[in-house]
């Protein structure tokens, strides 16, 4: 079977939107790029702002000081809504590469896996970071709240399956997208 989907699950600041970009440049086909920062563009300010009404209410996204990330049910729903859309694509014949951040680690994965129902084919990839290396990029980036990185680097995998696991420490992008493309179908 060929492979429809490349699911990349990292944390904040692991390196998955280099790999991403890379992984459109080497691979032979046209892929599709979607992940959690485009769902979470797509929202409303009132679901992803901690300052703003709504958002501590415990239905949308809330960024605490510290970085810790959590989300209520509204969020969960429209991100089923959102994965459903995604995993559509797939089945109508688009290849897409997914950058995503399971918080709740293998529970993401389940709620991935059951959308896709067992007739995608996907191949799920880790991708790691030193917790140190990834908040030196936090900050260099300055669009993130400082915690994220660290709090998230080793959160994301826990009980989680990939078929491939890449770090980016210390190795670059094209690196570890030309060891992911060796493997798509």
């Amino acid at each position: 079977m060929t492979t429809q989907m490349i699911v990349l699950n990292g944390g904040s600041s692991s390196g998955k939107t280099g790999i991403v970009r890379c992984l459109q440049a080497v691979l032979p086909d046209p892929w599709l790029a979607v992940g959690t920062d485009v769902f979470v563009d797509l929202l409303p300010l009132s679901m992803r702002e901690p300052e703003a009404e709504g958002a501590g209410s415990g239905k949308g996204l809330v960024i605490a000081a510290d970085g810790t990330v959590t989300v209520g049910e509204e969020f969960l729903r429209l991100q089923d809504a959102w994965v459903a859309g995604v995993v559509a694509m797939a089945r109508a014949g688009a290849r897409v590469i997914v950058d995503e951040v399971f918080l709740g680690g293998g529970a993401g994965q389940e709620r991935w896996q059951k959308a896709l129902g067992g007739d995608v084919e996907v191949l799920w990839v880790g991708v790691r970071c030193d917790a140190e290396v990834a908040t030196g990029r936090e900050i260099a980036r300055g669009d993130r709240v400082p915690g994220m990185a660290a709090g998230q680097a080793g959160q994301v995998h826990r009980g989680m399956r990939y078929d491939l696991e890449v770090d980016t420490t210390h190795s670059e992008s094209l690196e570890c997208a030309r060891r992911i493309a060796a493997h798509v179908k």
